[in-house]
């Protein structure tokens, strides 16, 4: 590596090993370092990841580690496009879920009746449960981009794409992942 590489400016994704250390944590990873490692998801930079340590630790020193482990790659930054601006909170719900192994990002679950037949009560009343369930469970300012991404997420089809993101974080969680159908259910009742 260059000695000209700033760690904080640079975006990183997850490389295979680092999805399978999600999945198996074969590495013994610290968890200040797994919490990082999960949430790399190809868009944030390192100085976006820093916040996520609360002052308990070094950003570029627990990058250096995911990086010599092979956890992680840096890529290229791009800047977002006026059109991809817009979509950004649903396409970064898409890619939290997809990099948690959630299945595809799509709109469509299986068993909810169509979008269209959903009112925009219903959608506030789904977008309050999801975002009050992440604060409760997981806590406050843990999960701010799903906090924001769903509180962005204007309509049926957007929570829905946004869904699969709230419940890879509910299932990643001790409690969450218990209470997890019993949410579920209570969601799609206006999901």
């Amino acid at each position: 590596m260059p000695e000209t590489f700033d760690l904080t400016t640079a975006v990183y994704a997850k490389t295979a090993v680092g999805q399978q250390e999600i999945q198996t944590r074969s590495l013994g990873l610290s968890p200040l370092v797994r919490r990082i490692l999960v949430l790399v998801d190809g868009k944030r930079s390192g100085s976006e990841l820093a916040p996520f340590l609360s002052g308990n630790g070094d950003i570029e020193e627990i990058l250096g580690q995911l990086l010599t482990l092979d956890c992680v790659e840096a890529q290229a930054r791009t800047k977002p496009m006026a059109s991809q601006a817009a979509a950004a909170p649903a396409a970064a719900a898409t890619s939290t879920a997809t990099n948690e192994g959630v299945e595809s990002s799509s709109s469509e679950i299986p068993g909810l009746p169509s979008a269209g037949s959903r009112s925009a009560k219903d959608n506030e009343m789904a977008r309050n449960f999801m975002i009050n369930s992440v604060n409760s469970i997981i806590g406050q300012n843990t999960r701010i981009s799903l906090v924001e991404d769903i509180f962005h997420a204007g309509t049926t089809e957007q929570l829905r794409v946004v869904y699969h993101a709230w419940a890879s974080s509910m299932s990643n969680h001790g409690m969450g992942a218990k209470r997890l159908p019993e949410l579920r259910e209570k969601l799609f009742k206006v999901l």
